[in-house]
């Protein structure tokens, strides 16, 4: 996808989540909005959701496409190296990336986005693609920018 169109729709993207979820505080309610918006709105889009830290677990909360793993393995993944280097991970090819989690082996790359609430991550935006090298550091901002909206 053209750079400018990509941004252009995720700015259209961002002013949509942000009216849609002016109408709760829930977080669980936001992070769900936000995964159907933004999973029917980009096509290179595969498995789209959230991952919480639960009692020290990463546990599958909202999410949209093929049946997600339940709770992810400590510390492997690209989930959990989000959270470990606390920063997005933007993976172009998953069968490069060691210890990556196979959940659905039609995916081929991957963004990771770790959501901050004061000031620790209490959950990572995890997408998925059936292509390589789908995301780049236009996804990587908006999306950025789309995970502060939930608290």
């Amino acid at each position: 996808m053209d750079i400018k169109i990509k941004e252009n729709r995720y700015e259209r993207i961002i002013t949509q989540i942000e009216e849609i979820i002016q109408k709760t505080t829930d977080p669980l309610a936001r992070m769900s909005t936000i995964v159907a918006v933004l999973h029917h709105k980009f096509d290179y889009y595969f498995w789209t959701g959230f991952y919480r830290l639960v009692d020290g677990e990463l546990t599958v909360c909202s999410y949209q496409g093929s049946v997600a793993c339940l709770v992810l393995p400590k510390h492997t993944g690209v989930c959990w190296s989000a959270i470990n280097e606390q920063k997005t991970q933007i993976v172009a090819d998953i069968s490069k990336f060691t210890d990556h989690i196979a959940c659905d082996s039609r995916s081929a790359s991957e963004i990771v986005v770790p959501v901050w609430k004061d000031d620790k991550i209490v959950a990572v935006l995890d997408v998925d693609s059936k292509e390589l090298v789908s995301f780049d550091e236009v996804d990587a901002e908006c999306l950025e920018k789309i995970v502060e909206l939930i608290y």
